[in-house]
């Protein structure tokens, strides 16, 4: 929901940055993967209950994440590395939610409800991009916004925000994880009604 507006108001920032390393030879493709590396590392550090640790790795997970992009735009975009970045981001959110399943068992009926979410929130948004590009719609007018647009609300920052709280307060981990689950059902209900137009 807010991912558009944090893009617009860190765009220079990021994007200078991006431009910098690219200069130096950085490649999109090798953030992309040493920011999973550095994820993966943040679920291991769940599973052994360091959850300060795995904060930390989560910052840089995103970071790498978020100057990926910008590498990118400021070398070459190509489909492989925006097909590797959802990807990866998908298994780092699903992961960190796995861990704590993995960490403590009494989490794991959370956990599964929050994956299986996942699965649903991922198939929609996927699915009613497709259905975008093959009619050639990369945004409505905003007098013609869809429910589409509007009804993403658990979108990358909060995931992010998610992942991060329970990293935070891992004692409340089920109460979180069935809250930002009814969220997305929200994304995944605005998903179905805005393909349901183009029966």
């Amino acid at each position: 929901m807010i991912d558009d507006i944090l893009r617009e108001r860190f765009r220079h920032p990021v994007d200078a940055t991006g431009a910098w390393l690219a200069r130096r030879g950085v490649r999109a493709e090798a953030l992309t993967v040493a920011g999973f590396a550095v994820g993966v590392a943040g679920c291991v550090a769940i599973v052994g209950e360091h959850y300060w640790l795995a904060l930390l790795c989560l910052a840089l997970n995103r970071l790498a994440d978020l100057l990926d992009g910008a590498v990118a735009r400021a070398s070459r975009v190509t489909d492989w590395g925006g097909f590797l970045d959802i990807l990866l981001d998908l298994l780092i959110y699903s992961g960190y939610v796995l861990a704590f399943a993995v960490g403590r068992p009494e989490n794991a009926l959370a956990a599964a409800v929050l994956i299986y979410t996942f699965l649903a929130t991922g198939a929609s948004f996927l699915a009613a991009a497709n259905i975008a590009a093959k009619r050639g719609i990369a945004r409505e007018p905003p007098e013609k916004k869809s429910f589409f647009y509007k009804a993403a609300i658990a979108e990358g920052a909060e995931t992010t925000a998610y992942l991060a709280l329970i990293c935070l307060f891992p004692g409340a981990f089920v109460v979180l994880t069935y809250g930002f689950a009814a969220i997305c059902w929200v994304s995944v209900a605005g998903h179905f009604l805005w393909a349901r137009r183009f029966r």
